[in-house]
């Protein structure tokens, strides 16, 4: 089978795309080629969100309806100009312990990622320093993640009871949908310790399940989630990572993990008012702007 490539220069870099004509999501015709293209226009509100956050890559090379993997270190075949980062994974089940995760920059890299069919982009709470040195964390997250039948409706109160807590605190929420059937809440802050934001979430989504047990479950056995919103405080653990802002996710439809504000989420009364697909974030991205650019302040508050 032959592969269709077509060479593109991407600020002074050249790149040979593949198989732009390949469909990804079936049930929509959505190609490669909008892939790329979609992050290729979300970029300038995207790149802010993953700078410095080495990147583990969702590839799906025949689609949302084929076999995916996760993609940790770069491929030998990678250009030499995709920055990496060496990071220790002992979890790891290969024998190799680290790494070399790519850090995604710039736009040549983003389109150098989406070209290998990286429909999903995933990053920790944390980032590493000019010389690769990992910092604590700098993001707090609580992955909202409701059990059938309850929906994303479920989760925006949920929400609110959350973004409550954290202001009690001196923390400011800010929410975007996970883009599959959640919510995620996100603070910046400052710590000295990478348990620091773990161990915070943690004990805010025990004290919530007291306060309402018959709608919030903070512990992860699947048997406890039935008609409840999980709130997932274990992203926060700095070996995992959590969808980034504006990446798609493999759903039936090109949908994204999309910022939102507080009034979408009070007002919300059905899952269809926040769910997004490619085409709509873009024009959400011209009327709004970034939603999130409060995320990337430098006065933190310390947690």
């Amino acid at each position: 089978m032959t592969t269709m490539t077509q060479p593109v220069d991407i600020e002074g870099r050249r790149l040979e795309l593949s198989n732009l004509d390949k469909i990804l999501y079936p049930e929509h015709g959505f190609t490669k080629g909008e892939l790329i293209d979609y992050y290729a226009r979300v970029a300038p509100v995207l790149l802010p969100h993953v700078r410095d956050r080495p990147l583990t890559l969702k590839r799906y090379p025949d689609g949302v309806e084929g076999k995916s993997f996760f993609e940790k270190n770069v491929s030998t075949h990678a250009p030499d100009w995709v920055r990496t980062v060496p990071i220790e994974t002992p979890e790891s089940s290969h024998s190799r312990k680290s790494a070399d995760f790519a850090l995604v920059q710039d736009l040549s890299t983003l389109v150098w990622a989406a070209n290998l069919a990286s429909i999903e982009l995933h990053i920790p709470q944390w980032t590493v320093g000019p010389r690769g040195e990992r910092r604590n964390p700098d993001l707090l997250v609580f992955d909202l993640d409701p059990g059938a039948p309850a929906t994303i409706v479920d989760c925006c109160e949920v929400a609110l009871w959350l973004r409550d807590e954290l202001t009690d605190d001196g923390l400011t929420a800010y929410p975007k949908t996970s883009g599959s059937k959640g919510l995620q809440l996100y603070a910046p802050v400052q710590t000295r310790s990478d348990d620091r934001t773990n161990d915070y979430a943690k004990r805010v989504a025990e004290k919530l399940e007291r306060r309402h047990p018959r709608r919030v479950v903070s512990r992860m056995a699947k048997k406890l989630r039935v008609g409840k919103v999980l709130i997932d405080w274990s992203q926060n653990n700095p070996k995992k990572t959590t969808v980034a802002p504006y990446s798609l996710r493999a759903r039936s439809a090109p949908t994204v993990s999309t910022p939102v504000t507080w009034s979408e989420v009070e007002a919300c009364e059905n899952p269809a008012e926040l769910g997004f697909v490619a085409d709509e974030v873009l024009d959400r991205v011209d009327e709004h702007g970034d939603l999130f650019e409060s995320l990337l302040t430098r006065a933190r508050p310390s947690l």
